[in-house]
């Protein structure tokens, strides 16, 4: 297929590196792709950043059956742009479309458009320390239809977002907050898939965290309610004694591609991970005996997220000296190098588009 270009007649301002958040500016242009049953995927096209016209019955807002990804282009210190792990993006994105009833997509050509987009907003791609080009591929259904079965139509688009820090304390340690009153997801269900319902479901909690002074709610799985599941927007990791631990894929948690090489670069180093079973009462239980020497969150958004402070109950535990730990400091920076292509990639993860 062909991507036809249509260009904004205006272009927007583009803001300083020291004046972005995360998530609130937008490109000049956008992806659009759409899917019928007789077509397939079809009518692919890059054009100006512009809302949807929408039928007030279109499925999506009626019965949630969305999905989304999240990834980055970063500037390179000789003025390029890359990308990191973009097929690995595409492929969970895909994964997800399967579990929600979306038709598959072709993930090379997705990639080329993705990557044609990026280089038509490649001046869009920020150079400041931290700051990169958030992309969110999504795909909602449109059906104009009140009843609950899987749309039969799609839209697929990607928008782009200039972004400073995820969160606004930068890297420093987080404190998060755990929840055996509320689960997110469970074995079965669509945890394992990036699809709206899940963030959703997460909402009210989070809201009550935030109340407590707390930045995430750390999920506890929802049969039990005893066994670490993530972060609301990260995996999570401890390093136990001489271990470094995460929960394993288990149907309810998400397959974080920044989790993948957290695992990958620590196993690298020589460090033995683990991917188990883990209860909240072990993690306590650690921290009592000394052996609890680091906690962080990773993800795309924050990359790696220390942890400070961890809230159970009436329980209040602080992580090392509540200060970034060696181990979190390391993979933060070597994983940033590696994305703003400072250091050689071993693992073949990025990809230089512009």
């Amino acid at each position: 297929m062909q991507i036809p270009h249509k260009k904004a007649e205006t272009l927007k301002t583009r803001p300083q590196s020291s004046q972005l958040g995360f998530g609130t500016i937008f490109t000049d242009h956008m992806f659009n792709m759409d899917y019928s049953p007789d077509k397939g995927w079809h009518n692919p096209r890059i054009e100006p950043y512009a809302p949807f016209v929408m039928e007030p019955s279109s499925m999506v807002l009626h019965y949630g059956q969305a999905i989304f990804e999240g990834l980055k282009a970063y500037r390179t210190a000789d003025g390029g742009v890359q990308l990191f792990r973009p097929q690995d993006n595409l492929h969970r994105f895909n994964l997800s479309a399967k579990r929600m009833c979306i038709p598959q997509f072709d993930e090379a050509f997705l990639l080329e458009a993705l990557i044609e987009l990026v280089r038509i907003e490649k001046d869009w791609v920020p150079d400041g320390e931290g700051t990169s080009l958030y992309i969110r591929p999504t795909i909602i259904a449109t059906d104009p239809f009140i009843g609950l079965r899987a749309s039969n139509t799609y839209r697929l688009f990607i928008i782009l977002s200039p972004v400073g820090a995820y969160y606004p304390e930068g890297f420093n340690p987080v404190k998060i907050w755990v929840t055996n009153e509320y689960v997110r997801a469970v074995r079965g269900g669509v945890g394992q898939a990036k699809t709206a319902g899940n963030y959703a479901a997460s909402l009210y909690a989070g809201q009550l965290a935030h109340e407590e002074g707390y930045t995430q709610v750390l999920w506890l799985d929802g049969v039990e309610r005893k066994y670490i599941e993530e972060v609301g927007t990260m995996n999570i990791f401890f390093l136990i004694g001489d271990e470094l631990i995460t929960p394993a894929l288990n149907g309810s948690i998400l397959a974080g591609v920044t989790r993948d090489s957290v695992i990958s670069l620590a196993k690298s180093w020589g460090m033995k991970v683990v991917e188990r079973q883990l209860a909240i009462d072990e993690v306590f239980a650690a921290h009592a005996q000394g052996q609890l020497k680091e906690v962080f969150g990773s993800g795309t958004a924050a990359v790696i997220s220390p942890v400070g402070k961890i809230k159970f109950g009436s329980q209040e535990i602080v992580i090392g000296d509540g200060a970034v730990g060696s181990f979190s400091a390391r993979l933060f920076h070597d994983l940033m190098d590696l994305q703003y292509g400072k250091t050689a990639d071993p693992f073949k993860w990025t990809m230089k588009v512009a």
